[in-house]
């Protein structure tokens, strides 16, 4: 498992074959990923630590320990963390195409297009 650095915190590849893929992703106290979609999977978040805000479509709610949320193809979604700790999530993709080319930010707190 391969760690990658984001400017919000971390992810690794847990598990990955042909239509899915498995991460462990890390976002640090007070940071957020972008506000995006995908055009070709769907992803299954659970949380395993810490509190998450989330943003699915037009609804924005707080997940904890144990609980989960689907985002479907082309929705669009955001993981923040508004605490003083981390969060971590095990995040579930499925798909034909799995690169995080298919990654489309509309907003981004660090400047990614």
């Amino acid at each position: 498992m391969a760690r990658t650095d984001r400017p919000w915190g971390w992810f690794d590849t847990v598990s990955e074959a042909p239509g899915h893929k498995v991460k462990r992703i890390v976002v640090h106290a007070g940071q957020q990923i972008s506000l995006q979609k995908h055009q070709h999977r769907s992803e299954h978040w659970l949380v395993v630590r810490g509190s998450a805000h989330v943003t699915v479509g037009e609804r924005e709610f707080e997940l904890g320990v144990g609980q989960h949320t689907d985002i479907a193809v082309g929705q669009l979604h955001r993981l923040a963390n508004r605490s003083a700790h981390p969060v971590e999530i095990v995040e579930v993709q499925l798909g034909e195409r799995l690169e995080e080319s298919d990654i489309v930010r509309l907003q981004d707190d660090y400047g990614r297009s």
